[in-house]
């Protein structure tokens, strides 16, 4: 069993889209029906059968980069939350998850708690160049993240260790393909500050920690297969330099080879609190 959380209060950001540079306002409500992306008259459930694009980042019907708050609510153990977007894009913030760790409060849905789905075996997805397994656990995950002729793998214990090793980890790019990336409309809302620079070398500039993007890659990871519902504290995953695509097939994968779907308790569920009665 495992208790549903929602936020304890509506929680507002502003920022520009990681990629478009737009600026975004994005509130995200207390809710009991699920995790829910809304932008004007859309409306899309985080699922993986609700994605729609995994180049560079990953995109929920409409809605762009989704992957860093779906990461904060997996190491947060939020199930619940309406996210109401005023551009369809997330905010870059500082690159990380660290921004929507410190401001999202979390509360129980009432009395409400779910048996989620687990995987019955092993699920691997990838290519010849990259890998994930995931199965049920504890919550063990650990991410090698390769550049040039070196690679280093982070591991550590979710959600235990989300908020302090996980979720500061900034976004990824290589510094000299930065022009080209800007050039094709990538990237636009990020600056030095909130990325990891590698060169051929190591890093053009400062990490926040020796295995920067391997934390930011496993940190990407856990959003994209949080989009199955399943808590990142029931599962282990081994994964190498896989990127969105291989994260989404897995989480694809892992949804059919799952137990069947969640069985609530019978315990009395807590009032309606959607976000319709937020407004």
């Amino acid at each position: 069993m495992t208790r549903r959380r929602t936020v304890s209060a509506p929680v507002t950001f502003t920022g520009l889209g990681l990629h478009s540079g737009r600026p975004v306002t994005v509130r995200v409500h207390p809710a009991d029906t699920g995790i829910a992306f809304r932008c004007g008259d859309s409306r899309v459930a985080a699922a993986p059968a609700a994605v729609t694009d995994t180049r560079w980042h990953t995109t929920l019907g409409a809605v762009g980069t989704v992957e860093h708050l779906m990461s904060a609510f997996a190491g947060l153990e939020i199930t619940d939350a309406e996210v109401e977007l005023s551009y369809p894009e997330l905010p870059a913030l500082d690159g990380s998850a660290a921004g929507y760790v410190a401001a999202l409060r979390t509360q129980p849905l009432g009395e409400a708690d779910v048996v989620p789905p687990l995987p019955r075996g092993e699920v691997v997805a990838g290519t010849a160049d990259s890998s994930i397994s995931v199965r049920a656990g504890t919550g063990v995950w650990s991410y090698t993240f390769r550049h040039g002729t070196g690679a280093r793998t982070f591991t550590c214990r979710l959600p235990r260790d989300y908020p302090t090793e996980v979720a500061p980890a900034r976004t990824i790019a290589v510094a000299d393909q930065v022009p080209a990336m800007r050039a094709q409309g990538l990237g636009r809302g990020l600056d030095e500050s909130s990325v990891v620079l590698l060169t051929r070398d190591g890093y053009a500039n400062t990490p926040r920690f020796p295995d920067e993007p391997a934390r930011h890659k496993l940190l990407d990871l856990a959003g994209d297969l949080y989009l199955t519902g399943i808590p990142v504290g029931l599962l282990d995953v081994t994964a190498s330099f896989s990127g969105h695509s291989a994260n989404i097939a897995a989480a694809v994968a892992l949804l059919g080879d799952t137990e069947p779907a969640p069985i609530w308790s019978t315990r009395p569920r807590a009032p309606r609190r959607g976000w319709e009665q937020m407004r």
